[in-house]
């Protein structure tokens, strides 16, 4: 039996998403900060892809076993999510504080496997969490909101990041150190990885599960311990097999969508070094102004972006946003002042809405509820196996293909989202066998 899920108040689906303003915080962090600590603590460029995988294996294992779980779990006092983004926040906290501290490339490099379990143990419940609470109309507003707050906490992440160089800067860089100027970002996004996450737990109360969904819950607690450990694994493989046809061409498109935003966030500082001539610092300071900046058009052009897919379809959306991404990655290299190379994060930033709300939206509406979190957590993989491709590969695709030249390495990136764009023409919904495009 299905339950009938009222709809939320604009307030009610604003709390609700709020804890994803600390998880985006520490990815902000992530796009901007932790490569420039790598450079500032002795890393070659060359070794930046390598030293980023991290992220794709943790995100490959965490959260579509996490997603499992969370499917079978249920407490009446925690509930069904919760439980498991709240642990995700308090570890994400801690190695914030911490990583500033690194005395070396490889502990810094530590930290940051530990802060990827934490944020993907947060990430993949929120996002079936969203599809918990709301009913199917809402789907598109709840998942534009989470990408109103994508865009919030990575902004405030990289205008600390640009704002504290500004005030505390300066004088000579020391080699194998982190300079002072950069604790304080990472001391902010300690205190709102545990805050902002707190907020939504209070704040929003789980639904309950039905008693079909709770007798199966229940059937799972009675199992053995190795029998329950083998559980998620299993649910995944099958959830594989009977995977929509429609996240198969998915996974296409974030093939080279998610491979050249990692180019990007990996190579847009050293960029700044050949395009501009700037120091690391000053270079980390731009890319977080251009971070900042479109940012803040994904936190204004979010919601806007609800009544468009509605109108015209998600699908030609999200392939027009990712063309204009692909335009702002060309033009990038040859701006030579660091206020006009602010001017295509415009489009950028429209991209990066697009990107992180509509595919959500239309999983969201073909999955059934009671997988909607091993689903998820499948969706995510399809973010992080392309990662993972994209670190053990474009090292020697850099050094060796494209002369150790990072404005290669950018241009590299656009093609691949001019590739994304065509295939993301393909994305028709699927539900119950037929195939037509949805515009949601």
């Amino acid at each position: 039996m299905k339950i009938k899920k009222p709809k939320l108040s604009f307030w009610q689906i604003f709390n609700m998403n709020v804890g994803f303003l600390g998880i985006q915080y520490s990815f902000g962090l992530q796009q901007s900060a932790i490569n420039p600590i790598f450079l500032f603590l002795g890393a070659k460029e060359e070794i930046l892809p390598i030293l980023n995988i991290a992220g794709p294996i943790t995100g490959l294992v965490v959260q579509p076993i996490i997603g499992a779980i969370s499917d079978k779990t249920w407490s009446p006092r925690w509930g069904r999510r919760k439980p498991f983004f709240l642990i995700g926040a308090v570890m994400g906290s801690l190695c914030l504080f911490a990583f500033p501290l690194s005395p070396t490339l490889w502990f810094a490099v530590g930290l940051l496997w530990i802060l990827d379990v934490g944020n993907n143990m947060a990430m993949e419940p929120y996002r079936a969490f969203v599809g918990d609470k709301l009913p199917e109309s809402q789907f598109s507003v709840g998942y534009q909101m989470q990408s109103l707050f994508v865009g919030a906490g990575i902004l405030l992440a990289n205008a600390s990041i640009f704002l504290f160089q500004d005030w505390f800067g300066g004088g000579q860089e020391i080699e194998g150190t982190v300079p002072k100027w950069l604790y304080y970002s990472f001391f902010i996004g300690s205190f709102l990885s545990i805050a902002t996450i707190l907020w939504s737990v209070l704040k929003t109360p789980e639904i309950p599960p039905t008693d079909e969904e709770l007798a199966e819950i229940n059937k799972h607690k009675a199992l053995p311990f190795v029998e329950r450990f083998k559980v998620p694994f299993v649910e995944i493989g099958q959830a594989v097999k009977d995977m929509p046809k429609f996240m198969w061409k998915l996974s296409a498109v974030y093939l080279f969508q998610w491979y050249a935003l990692f180019v990007y966030w990996q190579f847009i500082t050293p960029l700044f070094r050949v395009s501009l001539g700037f120091d690391t610092s000053e270079a980390a300071a731009q890319a977080a102004k251009m971070s900042t900046t479109y940012n803040i058009v994904t936190a204004v052009v979010a919601l806007v972006l609800v009544p468009l897919t509605l109108k015209f379809g998600g699908k030609k959306v999200y392939a027009l946003s990712l063309l204009g991404t692909a335009m702002a990655l060309f033009s990038i290299p040859y701006i030579q002042d660091p206020i006009y190379v602010l001017f295509p994060m415009v489009l950028f930033g429209i991209g990066w809405a697009a990107m992180m709300g509509i595919p959500y939206s239309m999983v969201s509406k073909i999955v059934p509820q009671e997988r909607r979190g091993v689903y998820m957590g499948i969706l995510n993989m399809m973010i992080v196996i392309p990662m993972g491709i994209q670190t053990l590969t474009f090292g020697p695709i850099f050094k060796n293909l494209l002369g150790a030249n990072s404005v290669n390495a950018m241009l590299f990136a656009a093609v691949f989202f001019v590739i994304a764009a065509i295939l993301a023409m393909r994305l028709n919904v699927t539900k119950e066998g037929g195939e037509y495009p949805l515009g949601s």
